[in-house]
């Protein structure tokens, strides 16, 4: 029975598992397939290396706010919790204790020259140096701190554990906090989207999650945090307008939550290659520029002004109406066409001016009823 090239799986005369002979390559792996079986050369393909049919594309990277480390070893924190550093601090005391008193031993038997003396001081010599590096391994470690290991230059590992631990002699220890922070970022003057000079500042709440990469991906992560809480403050700022008076767009102004919410986006994106988690972020100030807050508070004015008299207007008509109505529907007076103009206008001139009015009597119709 013949072996078919396109058929998948080992020949019948292979075992399961082992791999597939050269005369019999799997086909989509550098050949086309059915072409290893007729011993036609291979071509190059061109423009890189083409995807089968089938096969998922790869993950796109982070976008380019996102800042990612170099290529290279990327260190990732490990737990390395060690053991209770109270065992330490005993056995180190208990060999301290003995190294004493085989030196005193030792320093009796020289004296009286004996050659076991020389034996007992060196013994007590060694025990003297271990008690030394037990009482070196041990660290204590504060709640709301990490402990990092490094033996030579090479991470080992981060301490959680609060208390007291025991750890290698020969690793050196690096405190850090883990606590929650706060960075208020100072007063920044940028434009915002319409090119208005503004005044913006922000309070970024952040806590340190990855401590490895926190000492080892960046210089200074506390450094870092700042000028990249900044840098996403202003480029917020430049995105929004400070108000508008539309209500499909978004301002600084008017839509705080929103706004905020894409800042701790962007601040947490943007820290992120120093292992750091955003936990909250608020915009504190918000204003125009001295240069431009008296034109812009007198725009402020006239929206205002413009907006109050557009409400005065329709409670206005609606009162004349409600006054007309009422007037005619109990029988008051019969008003025609010429005494429901003056009404109406004297009702608005009355609802809608800013001086109180001074009512005025008018005798001319009177006189001409009479006559």
């Amino acid at each position: 029975m013949t072996q078919n090239p396109h058929q998948h799986g080992p020949p019948p005369n292979q075992p399961p598992g082992s791999q597939p002979t050269p005369q019999q390559p799997l086909p989509g792996r550098g050949q086309q397939p059915g072409s290893g079986s007729q011993g036609h050369p291979q071509r190059p393909l061109q423009g890189g290396p083409q995807m089968s049919p089938g096969v998922p594309p790869r993950q796109r990277r982070p976008g380019p706010s996102r800042i990612a480390s170099v290529e290279g070893e990327r260190v990732r924190e490990t737990s390395a919790g060690g053991v209770s550093g109270y065992f330490a601090i005993i056995g180190g005391v208990i060999l301290l204790l003995l190294a004493l008193l085989l030196a005193v031993f030792g320093f009796i038997m020289t004296v009286a020259q004996a050659a076991v003396g020389v034996i007992l001081i060196v013994l007590a010599i060694v025990m003297f140096i271990a008690s030394m590096f037990m009482f070196k391994g041990c660290t204590s470690v504060a709640p709301g701190n990490a402990v990092v290991l490094q033996l030579y230059g090479k991470y080992v590992g981060t301490v959680r554990q609060s208390g007291l631990r025991f750890v290698n002699p020969f690793y050196s220890k690096i405190q850090v906090s883990t606590r929650i922070r706060n960075h208020e970022t100072s007063t920044l003057k940028v434009n915002d989207l319409d090119g208005n000079p503004i005044e913006i500042g922000a309070v970024v709440v952040w806590q340190v999650q990855d401590t490895a990469q926190a000492l080892f991906e960046v210089d200074d992560f506390e450094e870092f945090v700042a000028i990249q809480a900044e840098t996403a403050v202003r480029h917020i700022a430049n995105s929004y307008a400070y108000d508008s008076s539309d209500p499909n767009r978004m301002s600084l102004r008017d839509n705080a939550d929103e706004i905020t919410s894409k800042l701790s986006n962007e601040v947490a994106a943007r820290v992120a290659a120093a292992g750091v988690t955003i936990i909250e972020s608020r915009i504190t100030q918000l204003a125009y520029a001295a240069e431009i807050a008296r034109a812009m508070l007198q725009r402020q004015q006239a929206t205002a002004v413009v907006a109050a008299r557009q409400l005065i207007v329709e409670g206005a008509v609606g009162m004349v109406e409600t006054a007309i109505e009422q007037i005619e529907g109990r029988g008051i007076v019969k008003l025609g066409h010429l005494e429901r103009s003056d009404l109406v206008s004297n009702l608005m001139i009355v609802l809608c001016g800013d001086q109180a009015a001074q009512p005025t009597i008018s005798t001319t119709r009177n006189q001409e009823s009479k006559n």
